[in-house]
This record gives structure tokens, sequence and C-alpha cells, in this order.
């Protein structure tokens, strides 16, 4: 039975003393505070126990559009540095991120700017990120010219995505599916063609007769049996949306996989969880909800879960900051059976 001394001594509010410390530092004086900068400080004490446990294997859902903020740089040092195990990814974000490691400039600009302007101009606008539309589209024109490349058929997006780092890679141009297909890091895009993809896609098909098939059935099969592979798994959420839930999907069917093989019906959540999101959970949409009311799907484990309401562009420069401070070694976990059915491809990709 909880007491009065328990909930009134036994953790303490820390007042934030400025001193010359590390960012690892200051995030775990911040995680002893209040309100959304201890919730961020817990979200990086739980981040390091996830990456220092042996048997977890790591999954980050990424939404929105974070590679015209330049946070793409930090998605690929995670990946570069066996951080992350598997991304599910909006498209956006690992296009766009295509868009500059070509070279192209995204521009800081007011977000007042008289946005019929920028229609005349060939300007596109991400808030207060500018992209020039004629470049964008020789973004989509490189993407066109990898399906033209590739034998028709049925792929995931793992796989497609796979082969289109191979592709970037030969070329010398960074982003966050280059770094992926080093890495053997399983790349899935649940709406793939809400991005420039759709667009690549559509024009291969309408202009060239090309059609290519990215099976998200395949992709969610893939998935799980990732997680099914897995003792643990920890999960990063950046935002919300498709990514976020398809993560969180994958523990319930491997519980529901589980009751039908073995008539045990028991949750499998995922162990560890940290939640970066700046949607309101009270509008009743995925994106907002929080880590706690994903206990009662039995998606993600009562202990061991962050939910910090912060701007990604603030969170995650901190987080994997501190992360760099640290270095810490992690062996990833390798599921390079994704790509089998594709592996004979890549040299005929890359030769292009």
């Amino acid at each position: 039975m909880v007491d009065r001394d328990s909930l009134l001594k036994s953790k303490p509010v820390e007042p934030f003393t400025p001193s010359p410390f590390s960012v690892s530092g200051l995030l775990e004086k911040m995680s002893k505070t209040a309100y959304q900068g201890r919730r961020l400080g817990e979200a990086f004490v739980i981040l390091k126990k996830m990456i220092t446990d042996r048997d977890t294997t790591i999954l980050m859902g990424l939404a929105g559009s974070m590679a015209t903020a330049g946070v793409w740089r930090s998605i690929t040092w995670l990946i570069d540095n066996n951080y992350l195990d598997v991304l599910v990814s909006t498209g956006a974000n690992v296009s766009e991120d295509i868009y500059a490691g070509l070279g192209f400039p995204y521009a800081r600009t007011n977000p007042c700017i008289d946005d019929s302007l920028l229609l005349d101009l060939k300007i596109d606008r991400f808030y207060d990120v500018l992209a020039d539309e004629l470049l964008y589209r020789e973004m989509e024109k490189l993407i066109m010219q990898f399906i033209l490349d590739l034998p028709e058929g049925i792929y995931s997006s793992a796989e497609f995505l796979y082969l289109l780092g191979a592709r970037l890679d030969s070329l010398g141009v960074p982003s966050i599916v280059t770094s992926a297909y080093r890495k053997k890091v399983p790349v899935f895009v649940p709406a793939i063609v809400d991005s420039g993809y759709g667009i690549a896609a559509l024009q291969a098909l309408r202009l060239h007769g090309k059609k290519l098939i990215i099976d998200q059935f395949k992709d969610f099969d893939q998935l799980v049996r990732i997680v099914e592979e897995s003792i643990k798994t920890g999960v990063i959420y950046i935002g919300g949306g498709v990514p976020k839930d398809t993560v969180q999907l994958t523990a319930v069917a491997k519980s529901l996989l589980k009751l039908h093989k073995e008539g045990v019906d028991k949750p499998t959540p995922h162990y560890y969880a940290v939640q970066i999101t700046t949607d309101s959970e009270y509008w009743g949409g995925l994106s907002g909800a929080t880590l706690e009311e994903a206990v009662s799907w039995g998606k993600v484990a009562e202990e061991n879960s962050a939910d910090a309401r912060v701007d990604a562009t603030i969170a995650i420069p901190l987080l994997v900051s501190a992360l760099e401070e640290l270095k810490i070694q992690r062996e990833k976990k390798t599921f390079g059976w994704v790509f089998r059915e594709v592996e004979g491809l890549v040299d005929k990709v890359k030769n292009k």
C-alpha cells in the first residue's frame, strides 16, 4: 500500500543548477526535474538501457519530414554506429535526404513568406525551409531511373530500398538508405507511395510502361518475423503516424501468432519504448497516443518507457550528441535474410 512518505520523499525534484557539464550530463540532470525536461531526460536514460542490453533489437519509427530539417544525418549516425537494427519510416524521410545527399541545398526562410510567389518561382516550402522544385524533380528522376533499371516483380519496401541503397552507394550519394545498405539495416516504408517514390513509380509506369509492385503485406510479414526472432525489442518513435503504428502492431501480431501456434494467450510487448512527439493525446489519434495507452493493447511494457512531448528537431540533436559523448559500443542485430531474394541484383543495380 502506498503511504504519504513514499509519495512525497522517494523521488524528490532536484533543482537544476547551471554548471559546465556534458550533454549527457545535462540530460541526466534534466531527468530529475519536471515536465517535458524530465521526460526528455528519462528518454535518454531508457535509450541508454536499450542500447546496452545485448538481448534487445532496436526499431525506430520515423514520421514527418525530418530530412528537410537536417535530422537525416542523425539517423545515418545512429545506423553507422550500430544503434539501430530496423527503421520504419515515412517515404519523405528516405527520399528528401537523397535531395540533400545529391548536394541540393535546403534554404532557411521566414515562414510568413508569400507562398503564391514561391509557386511562381517553383520553390517548395516546408514551414521555414525552402527546396528547389526543379531539383526536387531531379531527385524523383533518379528514383524513377532506378525503378526502370530493376527487373519487374514484387518487392517488399525493405528489399526495394536495400537495392536503392546499393545504387546510391555506388554513386557516392550519402543518405539514410545508403548507410542502411552498408550496415544491412532493413528500412520499411509502409506508405511509400505517399512521397517522391509514388511520383517516381507513377512516371515509370505511365511514361515508360514499367510496372513495379511494392508488397506491403510482405513488408509486415518480414517485420513481424524480425520481432519474433528477437529476445527483446526496444522501440524509438519520432512522431507518430503509420511508422509508429506499424511497429506497435508487430507486438500484437507476435502475441496472436503465439496464441495460434502454442495456445498461449499472453502479451509480448516491446520491452523498451521511447516516444518523441508534439501531438496531443486527447484528439484520439495514434500520433499523440501515450505509451501508457499502448500498454492496454499489449504493445509496450509498463516499465522502461519514456514519453517526451518535445519537438524532434530539439530532442534528436541532444540525444544523439549525448550518445556520441558516451561512445557506447554495440553489436547490432543482423537480419540479412530480409534481402536474400534480391541479393543477386546488387551488382546489377550498382553497375548501371
